[in-house]
Order: structure tokens, then sequence, then C-alpha cells
């Protein structure tokens, strides 16, 4: 099926800004999953721009740094063409991986992210993490400094629970969360759209391909053993195979419909709202084509019955991230 010549909008938020219907994720560009060279990484960032995708989201952590000069590097002369949302307060060091929410971190971790990604402003501003040790009204006070100063426009949250959503709003407007929402992941993300829904707050949808599973590609588990997904639980042994079968209902309609997996996936996140944008990630210009076809899939009210039937809260097996990294999410 051919990718939509025009890319449809959607407001983040209810009183935020207009973006492309479909984002981009930018993580896979720095090596996360597989290698993948800066030249290729640009040319696809470009191709993004020039097909109207301009939701371009990064964070300071993605190859220690390396991700948001890349995208800095790409964006140079086309930064009038993107809405740039990043992150900060994941840390991965020595000793492991961390969080860090005080609010003079936060002045120092944007100032570093500003100079990678050789910008003025950063439209969207995500913690990445919820820090337990840290009031987040204390996180988030610092964060609204950054936008009184002009260094950032919107403030969003990165897997926070419902509780954290509301006193991070009560203390500045939150205009987005991100989270992990496919059919394959779905309770968090669904139990956190209702607060978002409440308050008027958008919703970015990371990963909503699975991390692959949903794409109707992936095999076998060798096939991500030399990545990040080879430590994640859903990835391991029955737990791949489970998960690998799941997919069968999505591969059918597929099938029916003329198009591929990858893009009924995507159009069934699509029609959970308006409030909605998901930012699939990709290393390739052809994947990224195949994303946007799904602007053009029509699911009926009964295909989504069928799909959320057959991918009920819970259908997935194993755990999003290993158990170090579990505690940091929902918080």
């Amino acid at each position: 099926m051919a990718a939509t010549s025009v890319i449809p909008k959607r407001r983040l938020g209810r009183n935020g800004p207009e973006v492309s219907a479909i984002g981009a994720g930018m993580m896979s560009l720095s090596g996360i999953y597989g290698a993948s060279s800066d030249e290729d990484g640009v040319k696809l960032i470009h191709h993004a721009l020039e097909r109207g995708v301009n939701f371009l989201d990064t964070a300071d952590v993605y190859g220690s740094g390396h991700n948001e000069q890349l995208v800095g590097r790409a964006i140079k002369d086309h930064r009038d063409k993107v809405f740039l949302a990043s992150k900060f307060s994941q840390l991965f060091g020595p000793s492991g991986p961390g969080i860090d929410g005080r609010p003079e971190y936060v002045a120092s971790a944007c100032e570093a992210s500003l100079k990678r990604l050789g910008v003025d402003t950063i439209d969207l501003y995500f913690q990445h993490r919820v820090d337990p040790k840290v009031p987040i009204e204390d996180t988030v006070g610092a964060m609204a400094k950054l936008v009184k100063d002009g260094k950032v426009r919107y403030l969003g949250l990165s897997e926070p629970s419902p509780e954290s959503i509301r006193r991070a709003h009560a203390t500045h407007p939150i205009t987005a969360v991100e989270s992990e929402y496919s059919l394959m992941y779905r309770k968090d993300a669904e139990e956190s759209l209702v607060t978002m829904r409440e308050l008027g707050i958008g919703y970015v949808a990371y990963a909503p391909l699975g991390r692959s599973f949903l794409t109707g590609t992936l095999k076998s588990a060798d096939e991500v053993m030399n990545d990040r997904r080879a430590d994640h639980p859903r990835f391991k042994g029955e737990n791949f195979a489970h998960n690998l079968k799941a997919v069968s209902p999505l591969e059918a309609m597929a099938q029916q419909k003329g198009c591929t997996p990858a893009q009924i996936a995507l159009a069934w996140v699509l029609a959970q709202g308006d409030d909605i944008v998901p930012i699939p990630g990709t290393r390739r210009i052809e994947r990224m084509e195949e994303n946007l076809g799904a602007l053009t899939v029509k699911l009926s009210a009964d295909d989504l019955k069928t799909l959320s039937d057959a991918f009920p809260p819970g259908v997935s097996a194993g755990a999003r991230y290993p158990e170090g990294q579990m505690k940091s999410i929902y918080v």
C-alpha cells in the first residue's frame, strides 16, 4: 500500500501544538538496535522532513549524547520544519542505570542538550523517568523555569503514574506524556489515558510496533541477540515463542486488507484517539514509508474490536524491561 502524500496533523494536548500524526523516534539511529551510520541517519531524517514528518523525538541518554548530536546535524538548516522533543533524567553509568530529577540537574541537562542539538529552544522537553527521590513538584518547577527563560516551549513526562501526572500538571501545565503503547502493551497506557484526557494532556506512543513483534518480520530471537532487545524478558525463551504466536491475528487481518502487519498495528494505535501520536523508530527509509502507509489504512469498528479482543491487556509474556529498569516506569 502506498504511503499518503499528505501527512495529517494532530494536536498534542488540549492547548498544545499541532504535529504530524505520526512522528519519528530517533533512538535506533544510535546503535541501540544494531549498527547505523550517521550518514544514513541524516538521510532518514531529511526524508522524514521532506515527507512532512516534523515531530522528531530524541533524548540525551540515547548513545550517550550521540543521538542529539546526530539530530542536531541533520536539522541544522531545517529548524523551521522540525518540532523537536528531547528528554533528560535517565542515566547509564558504570554502576548501572540511575535517575536524576534534582532541580539543579534539570538546568544543566537542558544546557547540555541545547548545545548538542545546536538549537536555542527545545520544543517539548520530557522528564525521561520520574525520580522517586525528588518531589515531582521540584523537578517540574525547575522545568517550568526553562519555559520562562525561553529554552523550552512545552513540558512532558515519560512513563509516569497517573498520580505523578496530576501532581506535575498542578505545578505547570503538562502538554504530553510519553509511554509505550501498542496492541501488545496496553495496560499502563490505557490507565494513564483516563487521567490525561481529564486534564487535556496529549499522548506520545513509543514502541507502537512492539519493538518489531508487530511488524510480522521477526521470526527468531537470534535476530535481536546483538542489540538491546536481547536483555528484555519479552524476547527470551518461552516468552518470545508466546509473543510471536500472539501476532497471528494481526497478520491475518493484514493479509485480508492487502497491507502489512505494521500498518494495521499503527492504524489501531491511531484509531484509539486523535490525542495520540505514535513515534515508531526505524533506521530505514523504506520502513518509514511503510509506517506512513498506516495513515491510509481504514479500520472499521468491527476491525478495531477484533484486534482489541485478540490483543487484550496482558496478552504479551515477559516484562517490558529488565527488572532494574521496570522499577523506574509508572512511577
